[in-house]
């Protein structure tokens, strides 16, 4: 299976823009549901007032699940924010509504190949 991404910049005013950009072919290594979440060193460098832990759930920003991308900190994963989806908050991650992120989490296998393109001419 293959799963292919594409990340557009949300923001047209590159000095605003908070998330992170990446390219390149991963693998999906790993799947969690009501994953905890360990912001980043990158997020807590930005955002010094994020908590430094958060277990899982309804409240959490990870979501219903992640699927954890090779051995980096990059995911797809859900949202308990979904109104900031298609916006540059995050850290290079892929955000999904819930929905959407349970129906990717059942489909996918972990050993998916995930091949992300920035800005791509479609």
């Amino acid at each position: 299976m293959l799963l292919m991404l594409l990340m557009f910049s949300a923001l047209r005013n590159r000095s605003r823009i908070y998330g992170f950009q990446w390219s390149g072919l991963l693998r999906i290594s790993r799947k969690a549901e009501w994953p905890d979440w360990i912001p980043p060193p990158e997020m807590i460098d930005r955002q010094p007032y994020l908590p430094r832990f958060m277990a899982g759930g309804p409240g959490n920003p990870l979501g219903a699940r992640a699927l954890y991308l090779g051995n980096t900190v990059y995911r797809i994963h859900g949202t308990n924010q979904p109104q900031t989806i298609g916006h540059a908050v995050s850290s290079g991650c892929f955000r999904l509504v819930n929905g959407d992120v349970v129906d990717l989490y059942d489909r996918v296998p972990v050993g998916t190949k995930v091949i992300v393109r920035q800005n791509p001419e479609l």
